[in-house]
Formats: C-alpha cells, structure tokens, sequence
C-alpha cells in the first residue's frame, strides 16, 4: 500500500529563496507538499508552458488537476495567498488591515529590493562562478556588501523597530520572506548583522523555525558541494 501523494507539489529547487519561502509557509500550516526538480537555466517545454515568467517556484495543486497548466500558479507571493487560502489555520497574513497592508510591503521589499542586491550581488557572483568552474567574484560580493547592503539591512532594522514580528503581533508573510530571502548571502558568505541588533535578533528567531531551517539545510548541502566554506566579505 502506499502513501497518497501530497496535493501540493512546488516545481523548482531548495537553492531558491522563493522556493524556500513557498515551503516555509506550506510548513508552518501543516500542509503536505512535494518539491519537484526544475533547471530554470534549461526547463522543460512543460514548465515554460506554466511559467511565463520563466521563474521558479511553481505550484501545482493535484486536487484541481494533475496535468499541465491546469491547476498550477506560478509566483511564490500568488503561490502563498493560494495556501493562505487552501489552508487557512494559522494565518500568515493579518487580519488587521494597516498591519495586512504593512506585511504585504515588507514582504516585496524583500523579494525585489533585498532579493536583487544579495542574489546578483553576492551569491550569484561567487556560486554561479563556482558552480561553471571558474573563480568567484569576491570583489563584487565584497562591495555589495559594504555599500549596497547597509541601507537595506538598515532599513529592515528599523521597520522592526522594538517589536518582535515585522507586522502585527504574530509571524507573518513578511517574516518568512525576509528571512529566505537574507539568508540566500548566508549560504555562501559569512553576514555579520552586528550593526542591526533588532535584524540580527529576528534573523536567529527565524533560523530557529523548523519551517526555515528544514528547507535551508537541503539548499545550504547542496551549496556545500562545490563551495565547502563560506568567503568572508568584511
């Protein structure tokens, strides 16, 4: 006898903060989900069908429908909202409206502003470069570091400010995302957070969730394989 497969399958790849964020939050709702495979670099004629963005993660949902595009959405917030809604209980979104509108804003600061800074910035410059065999460009990660980064990590700071989620009085959307979203640099440099205690402190909370440490771990053994120590970029 076997197992019914999980209804949710997300295409893409624990390397991916987005992907990362989609299974934090299927995690934290006690929903079952599977994680398929996909090289966004090389994707199957399939997946170009459901992706028009040509991005991962995608979602499909094997209770609407199992066969390509039917039952399937792409984006990690649209993917998100969709279990938010299929799995209800806990919410990961407020139900204070200024605190809903609050969370939402954190949460696309970080998948643009923060996503583009340390994912072109830092890790693509040293773990595509590894990854082809070719030497890291430390230099680039070094400077995105010392001067693109200190107003982000700044500002996410201060958007805490004493409290200890980033909106509302509960983990949210904007928790989860921050948090996949930064530690995409952790998985191939070091990052110091000194200079931002209420960061540094939510950043340890949040590695501490089994919903961001189980998918970080996958990616973070992955990573290890062709970059077996982090750089330093201080």
């Amino acid at each position: 006898m076997t197992d019914t497969p999980a209804d949710l399958v997300i295409y893409g790849s624990p390397v991916s903060p987005f992907v990362r964020k989609v299974a934090a939050v299927a995690i934290e709702k006690g929903a079952a989900f599977e994680i398929e495979a996909v090289n966004v670099f090389d994707p199957p004629e399939w997946f170009r069908e459901i992706s028009p963005m040509k991005r991962i993660p995608v979602l499909r949902d094997r209770s609407i429908a199992e066969e390509v595009p039917d039952g399937t959405i792409a984006d990690s917030s649209a993917i998100c909202g969709y279990i938010e809604r299929k799995h209800p209980s806990p919410s990961l979104y407020c139900s204070d409206a200024y605190a809903h509108g609050r969370a939402l804003m954190i949460e696309e600061y970080a998948d643009t502003t923060l996503a583009m800074a340390g994912g072109l910035g830092i890790f693509r410059p040293i773990f595509f470069a590894v990854n082809k065999g070719e030497e890291p460009d430390v230099a680039k990660a070094r400077d995105t570091w010392a001067n693109t980064m200190p107003p982000i990590l700044a500002w996410l700071d201060s958007a805490l400010g004493d409290a200890e989620f980033y909106a509302g009085d509960a983990l949210s959307i904007a928790d989860i995302t921050v948090a996949c979203v930064l530690m995409q640099i952790a998985l191939v440099a070091h990052m110091p957070l000194d200079a931002y205690p209420a960061l540094a402190a939510h950043y340890e909370r949040m590695r501490a969730r089994p919903s961001i440490a189980g998918p970080f771990d996958k990616a973070d053994r992955f990573i290890r394989k062709a970059l077996p120590e982090r750089f330093d970029l201080t």
